[in-house]
């Protein structure tokens, strides 16, 4: 699984994975405290390459967490809003 994320304008935030298998995945954005602020994604997924867009119009700068949960994997990377 790969994780790969990018910005082009100061409210959106574009997360590519790859699945290599079909899988049930949960994708969920966090803040500093850890309180879950978003659900991206709660399904099962084929194998293939998704993108999926943050849109934080409603969220202050600062620092968050995105996680992405698939099977037994799970990753949590650093996420930094700038306005």
């Amino acid at each position: 699984m790969k994780l790969k994320s990018y910005s082009l304008l100061p409210i959106l935030c574009s997360i590519i994975f790859i699945l290599i298998t079909t899988i049930f995945i949960t994708f969920k954005v966090y803040d500093v405290l850890g309180n879950e602020i978003a659900t991206l994604v709660n399904e099962e997924k084929p194998a293939g390459s998704y993108e999926v867009e943050f849109i934080a119009k409603d969220f202050s700068s600062g620092v968050y967490f995105y996680q992405l949960k698939a099977g037994t994997f799970m990753q949590t990377k650093k996420m930094i809003l700038l306005r």
